[in-house]
C-alpha cells in the first residue's frame, strides 16, 4: 500500500497509542501538524519542545496511509497527572487561575483533555478531522479510565462538542470563553461530564460512538456528505497492561501561580 492517498475513496487506518510507546509516529504527528498550522498563518507554537511525546499520560490517536508512512491528522488526549500540566491549565491559567481548580477536581476522578486536533488539506472534506477522529477520542476514554474530558475549541468546532456531549463550562474564563491564542480569536472551555454514558450526545454520535467501543479493531465504509472513505479502526490500545490510572491521579497537583513560563501555543488548541 502506498502513502498516496485515492480521493475518489481514500483508505485510511485510524490509530491509538500511548505517545511514549510509538515515538516514531508521534514525529510523523508533529511533522504532519506543524504544516497544517504553517498553512493557517501560525509560526509561534511552543510545541516545538514536544514535550508530549515523553509524558507517560499522553495518548494519541492518528490517522495514517496503511503503510505508516504518512500521517493525514490526529488528537491527543493528555491525562492529568502526567509529566504535564494540561495544555488547557497552561493556555488560560495566566488568563484565569479558577482554571487550575476546576483540573485538580476533575482529576480526582480521572480526566483528561482532547487537544490538538488537526486533518490535513489532502484529507479534508472526509470528516476525518470534524467527525471521525473526535468520536474515535470520546471512544477510547473509557479504555483510559476517564470520568470526563476537558477540551479547548476553536468557534467552529464547539457544536461538534455540544453533538458529542459536551457542555461549556461556564465557571471559567468570561462565561467560559478566552481570547486566546490573540486577542482577535475566541476560544471555549468545553467538558464531558460522562463519557461513559453520553447522555447529552445527540443519538447519532452516541450510537456512533457506541458502535466504536463494541468493535475496536474494525474496517468501516464511512460517509459524509457523499463523500465515502475506508477507514481501518485499530483503537484497542496496546500496553495498557503499563497505565496505572491510579498513580496518575495522586500525582495530580493543585497548581495555584500562573504559567507565566510558558508562552502562548496554538498547537493544542483543537483547530479542524
Amino acid at each position: 500500500m502506498e502513502s498516496s492517498l485515492n480521493r475518489d475513496k481514500p483508505v485510511v487506518r485510524l490509530r491509538a497509542f500511548r505517545a511514549i510507546d510509538d515515538p516514531k509516529t508521534c514525529e510523523l504527528f508533529i511533522e504532519g501538524h506543524t504544516q497544517v498550522l504553517t498553512n493557517i498563518g501560525v509560526t509561534k507554537v511552543t510545541s516545538s519542545k514536544n514535550e508530549w511525546m515523553y509524558n507517560p499520560a499522553a495518548f494519541v490517536l492518528i490517522v495514517e496511509s496503511l503503510d505508516k508512512k504518512k500521517v493525514y491528522g490526529g488528537v491527543r488526549i493528555h491525562v492529568a497527572g502526567g509529566s504535564q500540566p494540561l495544555p488547557i491549565e497552561e493556555a488560560t491559567g495566566p488568563l484565569d487561575s479558577s482554571v487550575y481548580d476546576l483540573v485538580y477536581d476533575y482529576a480526582q476522578g480521572g480526566t483528561g483533555e482532547f487537544c490538538g486536533l488537526w486533518n490535513s488539506r489532502e484529507i479534508a472534506g472526509y470528516g476525518v478531522g470534524s467527525i471521525f477522529l473526535s468520536r474515535a477520542c470520546v471512544a477510547i476514554s473509557t479504555q483510559i479510565g476517564l470520568s470526563s474530558i476537558l477540551a479547548l475549541c476553536a468557534p467552529y468546532t464547539v457544536q461538534m462538542g455540544i453533538n458529542s456531549g459536551y457542555e461549556v463550562e461556564t465557571t471559567v474564563g468570561n462565561n467560559g470563553t478566552f481570547y486566546y491564542p490573540k486577542l482577535d480569536l475566541i476560544a471555549t472551555t468545553m467538558i464531558l461530564k460522562d463519557p461513559e454514558t453520553l447522555i447529552k450526545a445527540i443519538d447519532e454520535e452516541r450510537n456512533a460512538i457506541f458502535r466504536l467501543r463494541e468493535h475496536l479493531n474494525i474496517i468501516r465504509l464511512e460517509e459524509l456528505r457523499r463523500k465515502e472513505i475506508e477507514i481501518h479502526y485499530e483503537i484497542q490500545i496496546p500496553g495498557l497492561e503499563n497505565w496505572d490510572l491510579k498513580a496518575t491521579i495522586e500525582n495530580t497537583k493543585r497548581r495555584e501561580k500562573p504559567l507565566f513560563d510558558n508562552e502562548v501555543d496554538e498547537e493544542d488548541l483543537n483547530i479542524q
